[in-house]
């Protein structure tokens, strides 16, 4: 798995320098890794309550990404099952002002759509 995961200074997906921000979209744009981050950000979970919170990931996916995000020092293991670490809780902080931003983004999409009738 050590190959795979996305670390700044190598190639990632939508980048051959390898830049520390291209490597952390890399790895938060893997299907459930980002979802992960966000449910944990409540507190600790247990495996099965977190595949709850994420709509029912496969096991297999949300395994992959809890080792991913745990290689890379977002997630740890609790007493509880998963947790964030403090990088993980640093980076929910810095994501969590886009929740806001999100509503008022899909209102506007929304208020573009009633006004000329059409989707967008």
């Amino acid at each position: 798995m050590a190959s795979t995961l996305p670390r700044p200074g190598q190639p990632v997906r939508g980048s051959k320098t390898g830049k520390p921000i291209m490597a952390l979209f890399d790895l938060l744009g893997r299907t459930w890794a980002l979802g992960t981050v966000w449910q944990l950000s409540t507190g600790a979970m247990t495996f099965r309550e977190l595949q709850a919170a994420c709509g029912m990931v496969s096991p297999s996916v949300l395994n992959r990404r809890l080792k991913e995000l745990m290689a890379s020092g977002l997630v740890e293991r609790a007493e509880r099952g998963y947790q964030l670490s403090e990088a993980g809780r640093e980076l929910f902080a810095l994501l969590q002002p886009l929740g806001g931003w999100s509503e008022t983004w899909a209102d506007r999409i929304a208020q573009t759509e009633v006004d000329d009738g059409q989707p967008i």
